[in-house]
């Protein structure tokens, strides 16, 4: 099967899906797609039951698809990009303080309470994971994904503040994130040691090469389309950020998707709101919107296909279900302690930690680290706890999380109404 076949392929399971969905299950396309991909995926092996032929084909086929290469080398750059420049800049200054500190010391405390709490709880299961390997699971699920959270929080009748802090560490957490992951990859599999210097060296090149990177890509975008005529050309300077931009952060060895997120941020708030035509702007912003919705269908229709090429064992699901309250827990830890630390600079709302803690998506980044991972004994458990998590977040967090807002804050309005925007906007001017 040829790449282009493949993409044909995949993009018609993708429409089947979302018929499946707006049909029956009336979920959001996003959510909704990933459940029917995983009914599918279920349905095929109860129906393939004894006939191992149809499961081995169809686990070949997904298999084809490289499901870590595709996100990190073609999907993320672009839901990186769009995502940051749809973003508010003004609005979200208002919260950087809040913003910097879970994206950074929340990760970290994450990290470390989840590879505590997994390593206990294999233990206590009878299927021990290595105190270093269960660091690595900590730090590839400890980051929520900016996708996932974008994606429900459009919807999610959060007030203004609230949504800029989750909205803002989902974008920014993912530098600290692979930067804690590379290092303790690295101490578990033999390949470094152990070096204060050496993870203060990685994490100043990665983020802080990336804030440089993002920077000079944003501000050149700038220029660029202030100069150039034409929505088409401008459009094509916005992509050829995406792109060429993500792909030169990665020859660099700094962080492509902080860098995409400075990038959008940048452009969306100085390049496309000054001096250009209304039609420009229409234009770049439609055209980034439209494939945003786009590349965002794909990546969860092929999350929900991406089971169909895994090997869960009952020991496995175990593990899983016993590490869902492990990473909440940790996930709670990691809110609390920066915003209780705020608490006397930065006013926040009575629920924000709770709010925060089930608003925590995991998504296809933790995927697709887990994905990466090199062969070692306990490889399959860490790839099947990872999608267990990643799922229970997509189908209980993500759909149940606009109900938790209004339960905790009965004075929101439902999303969507006139009366959403007067209290945002009410909230955001206290």
């Amino acid at each position: 099967m040829t790449i282009f076949q493949a993409a044909g392929a995949l993009l018609s399971l993708i429409v089947v899906f979302g018929m499946l969905n707006q049909r029956f299950l009336k979920l959001p396309e996003t959510i909704g797609i990933t459940t029917v991909g995983l009914l599918t995926s279920i349905v095929l092996f109860v129906f393939s039951y004894g006939n191992h032929a149809y499961v081995a084909l169809a686990q070949e086929t997904v298999r084809r698809i490289d499901f870590a290469d595709v996100v990190f080398h073609g999907l993320l750059s672009f839901l990186l990009f769009a995502s940051a420049l749809h973003v508010d800049l003004g609005k979200m200054r208002a919260v950087k303080l809040p913003v910097f500190l879970l994206s950074t010391v929340g990760v970290l405390i994450s990290t470390a309470a989840v590879g505590v709490g997994f390593h206990l709880i294999t233990l206590s299961l009878g299927h021990p994971v290595g105190w270093l390997w269960s660091l690595v699971f900590g730090a590839l699920i400890s980051p929520t994904d900016p996708i996932a959270v974008m994606s429900v929080l459009k919807n999610a009748g959060a007030e203004e503040s609230l949504k800029g802090k989750i909205a803002g560490e989902s974008l920014f957490n993912d530098g600290t994130g692979v930067v804690a992951f590379i290092a303790f990859l690295g101490l578990a599999s033999g390949a470094t040691e152990f070096s204060p210097s050496n993870i203060a060296i990685t994490l100043a090149r990665e983020v802080g090469g990336a804030l440089v990177g993002g920077l000079l890509l944003g501000f050149g975008a700038h220029r660029m389309l202030r100069v150039l005529e034409g929505p088409a050309l401008q459009v094509m300077v916005t992509l050829a950020v995406a792109t060429a931009g993500y792909s030169v952060c990665e020859l660099l060895h700094v962080s492509g998707p902080l860098a995409m997120v400075v990038a959008g941020l940048i452009v969306g708030n100085q390049g496309t709101t000054r001096e250009l035509s209304l039609a420009s702007k229409e234009q770049i912003f439609g055209f980034w919107n439209l494939l945003d919705e786009l590349l965002n269908l794909v990546l969860f229709g092929l999350i929900g296909l991406e089971v169909i090429a895994l090997s869960f064992r009952v020991d496995m699901i175990w593990v899983g279900i016993a590490a869902v309250p492990v990473v909440l827990a940790s996930r709670a830890l990691s809110v609390a302690i920066p915003l209780l630390a705020l608490r006397n600079l930065h006013r926040t709302s009575p629920h924000s930690i709770k709010i925060m803690t089930w608003g925590g998506l995991r998504g296809g980044i933790s995927v697709a680290l887990a994905l990466s991972l090199p062969e070692f004994h306990g490889r399959e458990m860490l790839i099947g706890v990872t999608y267990l998590v990643v799922l229970f977040s997509l189908l209980v967090q993500a759909t149940t999380l606009g109900k938790v807002i209004r339960h905790l804050t009965p004075c929101a309005p439902p999303p969507g109404t006139l009366a959403t925007i007067e209290h945002e906007e009410r909230s955001a001017a206290s």
